[in-house]
């Protein structure tokens, strides 16, 4: 099974958790979500979906300046990031039931 096409549909979701813990610059969420064992996800993929979610109104964001390179652009939850994660969270959590269901009959 390829898990980019796995990825590509929960993708806002994972972005959604990363920021739930904590607010996180573009390459951070990045590397959260490939610590998190999520190794294929690309970077462009992650700034278009920040920038996305930003469009949408879930996010909030603020520059923050640094000593290392150009300023940071952060993002964090709202209280409409918030909802579209727990609900997301919820129909996540439905249909990994499901499927766990589904292939647990198969291996019977």
């Amino acid at each position: 099974m390829d898990s980019s096409q796995l990825l590509k549909g929960v993708l806002d979701l994972a972005v959604l958790a990363v920021l739930s813990e904590r607010d996180g610059y573009g390459y951070d969420v990045v590397r959260r979500l490939r610590e998190a064992g999520l190794d294929e996800v690309g970077d462009a993929s992650v700034y278009g979906t920040l920038r996305r979610l930003f469009k949408a109104g879930a996010l909030t964001s603020y520059v923050v300046a640094s000593d290392e390179g150009p300023h940071r652009k952060y993002y964090g939850l709202n209280e409409v990031g918030r909802t579209m994660y727990a609900s997301s969270a919820k129909t996540w959590n439905s249909f990994a039931a499901t499927m766990a269901s589904l292939l647990k009959e198969g291996q019977s």
